[in-house]
């Protein structure tokens, strides 16, 4: 069964290109959400296996709305957060590291590879 994945990114055209990225390489995007509301609604509804969620969503910081997913109760064993961007690691390891999130991918590397492997499904 293909991992399901929410994805979650302030930008519309990354939302479609990751969705069909994805998609194409066998995970089932189930949802987008483009703010932590969203979010946060979207991830309550449709129980993602992976919620992959941008850090910098313009005013919204994905580290925060990683702390509200995981308050309420949607980061668990069988929802995981991988945070994302167009940063490098070593520009946020130590907010990646504190996160409540199974890990990191920037996204020119994103890929279902990366995602299955932080999920523990590679």
């Amino acid at each position: 069964m293909p991992l399901r994945c929410l994805v979650v990114d302030d930008n519309a055209s990354f939302r479609t290109a990751a969705t069909a990225l994805l998609e194409r390489e066998g995970l089932t995007v189930v949802g987008t959400a483009s703010n932590g509301a969203e979010a946060l609604a979207e991830a309550q509804a449709l129980r993602p296996d992976v919620v992959l969620l941008d850090i910098a969503m313009g005013s919204e910081s994905g580290f925060d709305v990683a702390r509200r997913l995981a308050d309420a109760g949607t980061a668990t064993e069988s929802s995981k957060i991988i945070l994302i961007s167009t940063h490098s690691r070593d520009d946020f390891a130590e907010l990646i590291d504190a996160a409540p999130a199974v890990g990191f991918v920037p996204k020119a590397q994103l890929s279902a590879q990366a995602i299955r492997r932080l999920a523990g499904q590679a």
